[in-house]
């Protein structure tokens, strides 16, 4: 199972997460993130990272070009769109696209080939909220498609979503923070524990 650890701002704590067994680490170039992190900075730290691990960025409402750029400039693997974004929106960008969309939304709209992240809904903060997310709904949709699953998981709880929800992935943040961008890494060895104890269960592709 793919495990994403977002909202990365340090170079320690991307090579922690990959050390852990990440597949994926997530930077957030939304400026009104306390995660945030400048574009320049985080092309420093994705060039630590093994090619083998996916790196994404995150991004909120903003301009296409600018999306595309960062994207070229990092380099990203995938772009998680966390905004309103459309779906002719997302068929613009020129990498794969995540798209975090909450719980109960048509997902029919989004192409199977966009992988859709299910998150709590929150306008003000567009995730890192530390909330949980209707389990037996997300289930429903990853039985459907390909998902993430986030929304307030941890090393206490992750084990549980997974055998419910049964997602391709899943996306952690503020479950392995000690504060907004610094991630703790006891909590990672810990999720990553529980994670690892969750491998019997098929999970759906």
């Amino acid at each position: 199972m793919l495990v994403k650890i977002c909202g990365i701002t340090r170079a320690e704590d991307a090579e922690a997460a990959v050390a852990a067994g990440a597949g994926a680490i997530g930077f957030v170039f939304w400026p009104e993130s306390p995660r945030f992190i400048d574009p320049y900075r985080a092309r420093k730290i994705a060039a630590l990272v093994s090619p083998f691990v996916t790196v994404v960025g995150v991004f909120v409402n903003q301009p296409l070009d600018y999306v595309n750029a960062v994207a070229s400039l990092v380099p990203l693997g995938a772009v998680q769109l966390h905004g309103d974004e459309t779906p002719a929106f997302a068929s613009g960008v020129s990498r794969p696209v995540i798209k975090a969309v909450s719980v109960g939304v048509d997902t029919r709209v989004w192409a199977p080939r966009t992988t859709l992240l299910l998150d709590v809904h929150d306008p003000a903060t567009r995730g890192g909220t530390g909330r949980t997310i209707d389990w037996t709904a997300a289930a429903d949709v990853a039985a459907q498609r390909k998902i993430l699953l986030a929304g307030g998981l941890t090393p206490d709880n992750v084990a549980d979503a997974v055998a419910r929800v049964r997602p391709f992935g899943i996306d952690v943040s503020s479950g392995v923070e000690r504060a907004p961008g610094i991630k703790d890494p006891q909590r990672l060895l810990a999720l990553f524990e529980a994670v690892h104890d969750t491998s019997h269960i098929t999970t759906r592709s």
